[in-house]
Parts: structure tokens; sequence; C-alpha cells
């Protein structure tokens, strides 16, 4: 179901703080593969579940890396390893214990909405980048 050259971004696509992060990561990454997958299509929804996520209240977004789905803070700097500009002083956040910085992540997700806002519906990506938010067929 996921391609092993290019890590994959699960986002909730409705959530303005998550998509978002998402307009932030196509402007500043460095290798420019990230595919990314909107939780609420088809394809996200059944990457959610075969990670233990419910796509219907998601408590993560997931990074999935080299066949391993990092999640909360973990998935977060492993992201922000791929980045450039001011989201890498997020990467100090190494130092925290691990339990710390998801208990940090689970505060953020769960005032997502009521904090950031959140869309009617995912948006659509303009067409230079289009071909990154699904993922590849299984052959």
């Amino acid at each position: 179901m996921t391609s092993a050259a290019a890590p994959i971004w699960l986002y909730d696509g409705v959530c303005v703080l998550c998509s978002g992060g998402v307009r932030y990561t196509l402007r500043h990454e460095r290798g420019h593969d990230i595919r990314f997958v909107a939780i609420q299509s088809r394809e996200g929804r059944a990457l959610a579940q075969a990670h233990g996520i419910d796509p219907d209240e998601p408590d993560s977004f997931l990074f999935i890396e080299n066949g391993r789905a990092l999640a909360k803070s973990d998935g977060v700097l492993a992201l922000t390893c791929r980045l450039n500009g001011p989201a890498r002083l997020l990467l100090l956040g190494r130092v925290l214990p691990k339990r710390w910085r998801d208990w940090l992540y689970d505060r953020i997700a769960r005032n997502r909405y009521r904090l950031f806002g959140q869309k009617a519906s995912c948006e659509m990506p303009d067409p230079a980048t289009r071909h990154r938010f699904t993922l590849p067929e299984s052959p």
C-alpha cells in the first residue's frame, strides 16, 4: 500500500493547523518527495485503521518513513528533520522525554479545531503538487 521510497504524511485534511502544516512543508521541504494523504480520503482511512488510528476521531497524524509509522511527537520530529526554515526549532524538543513531548502534542491535537479552526472539506492542492496527494498504486 505504501511506497518505500517516499515518506507519507497522513494528516487531518479539515484541520486548519494540519492543512497549514502541509502548505508550510511544500514550501520548506528539502527533498520534495513527501506524499500527503488526508485521513478523510479512502487511502487515508485505510492507513489510519492499519496503524490503530480512528479515522473519524483522529488523535494523531502519522509520518511513515522507511516502513516505520511514527505518531505524535515522534512523527513531528521525523517530518521536521526533512524541512528547512523556522520549523526546525521544533527539533529542540528532542531533549525532552517522549512522554512530555507526547503530552504537549496531545493537548494541541485535542484542541486543534477550537484553537485553529476546522474547514468544511479538504482543500484541493494546486495542479503543480496534486500528484503528491495520492498514494502510488500497488503492483
